[in-house]
């Protein structure tokens, strides 16, 4: 998926709030921890560094939303990702979003209060949200020490 593309559909997604604009999602890409999980219409970027994944962004196009393509992106992203832990953080008042992450085990862990300015309203309380990925393969996981006695 291009940067433009990106671009495209987050400015979609998060009308009428400001999109990121394709130098934007390009500069995010340069990143060497950065990694973009795309469908059709859709994209998850995500940074992983030491073990641990942070979802930058997860959008759907409306006019392909409520289609499957959301839990799709969570899949390719938990599963596509060499890390054991995962963070998010997403808008209290984003409720469709809220019930996707949680669906995919995502918990609970914190807010930031008043995080999201809201144009004409008053600004939105960020929640923080954490899950386990996925235990290291066995072939991963370094043998025990044979005891010598």
């Amino acid at each position: 998926m291009t940067p433009e593309e990106v671009a495209r559909i987050h400015q979609a997604a998060f009308a009428p709030d400001r999109g990121w604009r394709p130098q934007e999602v390009r500069d995010l890409l340069r990143n060497p921890h950065v990694s973009v999980h795309a469908v059709t219409d859709g994209f998850a970027l995500v940074m992983t560094v030491a073990g641990e994944a942070e979802l930058i962004s997860l959008a759907v196009h409306p006019e392909a939303q409520r289609a499957g393509r959301g839990s799709q992106l969570m899949h390719l992203w938990m599963t596509g990702v060499d890390a054991h832990t995962a963070f998010l953080e997403v808008a209290a008042d984003n409720a469709a979003a809220l019930a996707l992450y949680a669906a995919h085990g995502f918990v609970v862990t914190g807010r930031r209060a008043g995080y999201y300015a809201r144009p004409g309203s008053a600004a939105v309380d960020a929640v923080l949200m954490k899950s386990a990925l996925r235990a290291p393969d066995a072939a991963e996981t370094p043998a025990p020490a044979p005891k010598t006695g």
